[in-house]
């Protein structure tokens, strides 16, 4: 009788290797989309919250998180390194130098929010005023500003301590840390906005403390659960492993500084176009930062169990593990992409009234439906190619793609040619696609075996 290669594993129940893979791709892939969903939800909230008090109110709540998005690069870079060090270490059997790495990583994180927050205090609302906002938009900006620096040790603490536990395979406690920031983010943020429940009315501050104190109880939970879980090992700070983790890390920080420099430059080409216009672009992005998490969650996904697989010489699930957070990240972003395109009007109408910036906001989430693929093939080959190391190439094509295309082409279509808002939001489409073909070419190329961090 002709044996079939699967039957064993059919009718025994024993699940396949590809399949055991994929589980554990959605396993760690689906507390980080929560927790990227939950994330970027206390952004989002802010952004709907003060929504009653006008677009201008829009506009500075939008600027300011972008700033502070901008501010996070360098942490970014930082975490990135850390997860992938801690997971090669991990995935090898070498605990104790996993925990002695989140130790360095811990304290090279405390110095530079230290340094941020003073930097971001100082200088937030003349960034603000140097990016075009208009003195309407500035009058909420410039204390929601100061006051979210002030607090920024929390939200990079949160950063770092969720990478550590990315790296070791935990990202459920992460999600734990988040859902609590939101919760308490909620309860907090409209009183303080509106005046309730016998709270002051604060108007944009109020959301600024809301985010503030919320982040700080997010934080302090998962200090508590990394030390009770034995994840760091508190001692003598080993320069070694840090000079691993930033050698990882720094090309992730120079990848984002081109990224969301860029993404200002950007901002200021869409604030030219007016208020309504930035009040849509903001509302868009936020709408759209929800399509990134699946992206997202698979690329930490791939990139974690890319370092585990590689740092164990587990070859062959490196590169299934690779391919399950692929074939997922499209397919749910597919579905994202049909919900932009066909129902633009009810997201956009969750967030504002104004016929203007609804009909504005309609064509751009119309636009970004269109990227949807494309980001989750970047998100995904991006996240792999990190797992390997391979985190220079990755930040070359993002300041290729961002200055190359998107700044520049957006720059030509907005200032010389004063062609329509809507062309100069259509140029990030060739930039993801860009991006997309760029890490998948460089990823074929890679030689697994030949991998060393």
């Amino acid at each position: 009788m002709l044996k079939m290669p699967f039957s064993t594993t059919f009718f025994t129940g024993r699940p396949t290797k590809r399949v055991s893979i994929r589980r554990n791709v959605i396993n760690l892939s689906l507390p980080v989309l929560l927790s990227s969903l939950f994330q970027r939800l206390v952004s989002i909230v802010d952004i709907f919250m003060v929504g009653g008090l006008g677009a201008a109110a829009i506009a500075a709540t939008g600027l300011g998180q972008l700033l502070i998005f901008v501010v996070m690069t360098v942490f970014w870079g930082l975490a990135t390194g850390t997860t992938v060090v801690v997971a090669h270490l991990w995935g090898a059997g070498g605990r104790a130098e996993a925990r002695r790495a989140a130790f360095a990583a811990c304290l090279a994180c405390a110095g530079m929010a230290v340094a941020a927050s003073f930097l971001g205090w100082a200088f937030g609302d003349e960034l603000a005023r140097f990016l075009g906002a208009k003195s309407d938009v500035l009058a909420y900006a410039a204390g929601y500003i100061r006051l979210v620096f002030l607090w920024f040790a929390f939200t990079a603490g949160l950063n770092i301590l969720s990478a550590i536990m990315h790296g070791i395979g935990n990202t459920r406690t992460p999600m734990e840390g988040i859902i609590l920031v939101n919760v308490l983010h909620i309860l907090i943020a409209y009183p303080l906005i509106y005046g309730k429940l016998g709270l002051p009315q604060l108007g944009v501050t109020g959301a600024a403390y809301a985010i503030n104190l919320s982040e700080m109880c997010g934080f302090l939970y998962l200090l508590f659960q990394a030390l009770r879980k034995n994840y760091i090992k508190i001692g003598k700070p080993d320069l070694h492993l840090f000079r691993k983790v930033w050698r990882v890390g720094y090309p992730v920080a120079l990848e984002r500084i081109a990224q969301q420099s860029g993404q200002l430059f950007y901002s200021k080409f869409i604030i030219s176009y007016g208020t309504a216009a930035y009040a849509a672009h903001q509302i868009g992005l936020s709408i759209e930062s929800l399509s990134f998490m699946p992206g997202a969650g698979m690329g930490i996904a791939a990139s974690t169990l890319m370092g585990q697989a590689l740092g164990a010489k587990k070859i062959s699930r490196a590169r299934i593990s690779h391919m399950e957070a692929l074939r997922l990240a499209i397919m749910v972003m597919a579905v994202m992409a049909l919900l932009f395109f066909f129902i633009p009007h009810l997201l956009i109408g969750l967030f504002t009234h104004d016929p203007a910036v609804i009909e504005k906001g309609c064509v751009f989430l119309r636009l970004v439906a269109f990227a949807q693929v494309p980001l989750a093939i970047s998100f995904v080959y991006a996240g792999s190619l990190r797992g390997t190391g391979d985190t220079h190439y990755v930040f070359l094509v993002t300041l290729a793609a961002m200055w190359g295309i998107r700044v520049l082409i957006s720059y030509i279509a907005a200032v010389p040619l004063h062609l329509s808002l809507y062309m100069v939001w259509g140029v990030f489409l060739l930039d993801w696609l860009f991006r997309a073909a760029a890490f998948a070419w460089r990823y074929k190329q890679r030689d697994l075996h030949q991998i060393i961090l």
